[in-house]
């Protein structure tokens, strides 16, 4: 199994949607972190387990940047039947992550 643990492999304080909007920003954990691990899980035909617990906490505008362009450039059902989310702190981010894998954008 691939992991991403985001305190660990990340930061402990994610910040806001995009590059602009500063530091470890919902943008740059996808295209830093997440999509890599998400394509080296598919082509290892394993799932890809990403650990949320940890952090100070997520914006949702982080979760939504990174999750929706992973779900808009992939299935979206295939994305969320790859994923092993960990969120005992706070559960409602996993519900938070798996809206944004189904979110459509333009």
């Amino acid at each position: 199994m691939v992991e991403i643990n985001i305190y660990e492999d990340f930061t402990d304080t994610p910040g806001a949607r995009t590059y602009e909007d500063g530091e470890f920003s919902g943008q740059q954990f996808f295209d830093k972190l997440l999509l890599p691990k998400y394509e080296e899980a598919v082509n290892k035909n394993e799932k890809l387990q990403i650990n949320l617990d940890g952090t100070n906490g997520y914006a949702s505008s982080f979760l939504n940047e990174a999750f929706s362009r992973l779900g808009n450039k992939f299935n979206p059902e295939t994305v969320w039947n790859n994923l092993i989310l960990i969120s005992n702190e706070v559960p409602k981010y996993i519900d938070k992550v798996k809206e944004s894998i189904y979110e459509k954008r333009k």
